[in-house]
């Protein structure tokens, strides 16, 4: 139960970063809050016990499934992969525009 409490406010701290801020950086830094958020939470429900030793009979009952945390892994890897290229995409914007704020940026569509 407590991480499902933990999980809602490190999500909701994401995406309060995420609306409020104005630097591209703590935007990325906010998408990162949320993404491990839903990872916690995501590896917290898929434990169903304590890991087997060798008693097959509360084996299948008391396993932790393995496809939540294969998918967390997965979602790790993409989850760093599109955070450096949002990093890097935000370091070229700055060569060229000297500014990451959301509010000096707004003549792109232009």
């Amino acid at each position: 139960m407590l991480y499902h409490l933990v999980f809602i406010l490190l999500f909701m701290l994401g995406f309060y970063t995420l609306l409020t801020k104005k630097n591209l950086i703590k935007i990325v830094i906010g998408l990162n809050i949320m993404e491990a958020s839903v990872l916690f939470w995501l590896i917290a429900i898929s434990d169903r016990g304590k890991a087997p030793i060798m008693n097959m009979e509360d084996m299948v009952e008391k396993v932790s499934d393995p496809l939540p945390q294969a998918l967390a892994l997965t979602a790790i890897v993409i989850g760093a992969s599109t955070t450096a290229l949002l990093l890097t995409l935000i370091i070229e914007l700055s060569k060229h525009r000297d500014t990451v704020n959301i509010d000096e940026l707004k003549g792109l569509d232009d």
